[in-house]
């Protein structure tokens, strides 16, 4: 089947999130974040990059529309309580094949702390099995990134490995691993979390 008929929500929440797709509009709130949270810079290529306000909601457009066609499932993530945008996490490179996703994300500085991208991962896990029928669904990222590895370490996610010198650091100046963490269907039982 095309992925491009699949029907399943373009938004979800948790107890204190709003999770959806990306609208025309956002751009503004993106590009505050990002901003924002200087450390991003020392993890995520897109955020080394200097970017105008224009630039950013011409990505937030292209996200939106790559969602539509089912390529690549990027969500915004907003405060239950006052709405407002705090970070950005999706599904990408998605296999529909098997199917399999990956999960990505990043926090606007303000917001780390309180638990927010735990919960939005967790929620987006779920759906990923639940609305998607995935049947594997991974979290990549360098072991130097305390921050981002605690996540799928909080949420029981298994580290099946670490590829050692996988890519450029982001300063170019030395290779970094990766660690792989991997969820699989058949390992899922969400009384037990």
């Amino acid at each position: 089947m095309n992925p491009i008929l699949l029907d399943f929500p373009n938004e979800m929440t948790s107890d204190r999130l709003i999770i959806r797709l990306p609208q025309y509009g956002d751009g503004e709130a993106v590009h505050e974040a990002i901003a924002a949270s200087d450390e991003l810079k020392k993890w995520l290529p897109f955020a080394k990059k200097e970017q105008t306000p224009e630039e950013v909601e011409i990505n937030v457009r292209e996200a939106h529309i790559n969602f539509l066609k089912r390529e690549d499932l990027r969500l915004h993530i907003f405060e239950k309580e006052t709405g407002q945008f705090i970070g950005c996490s999706g599904l990408h490179r998605i296999d529909w094949e098997v199917p399999k996703v990956e999960i990505g994300y990043w926090l606007d500085s303000r917001y780390t702390g309180k638990g927010y991208i735990t919960e939005a991962v967790e929620r987006i896990t779920q759906f990923a099995f639940q609305e998607l029928k995935a049947k594997r669904v991974e979290i990549r990222c360098d072991p130097k990134n305390k921050k981002s590895r605690a996540v799928p370490e909080r949420l029981n996610f298994e580290l099946e490995g670490i590829i050692r010198n996988d890519e450029w650091s982001m300063d170019g100046k030395e290779l970094r691993d990766t660690c792989i963490f991997a969820k699989v269907s058949e390992s899922i039982s969400w009384g037990e979390q």
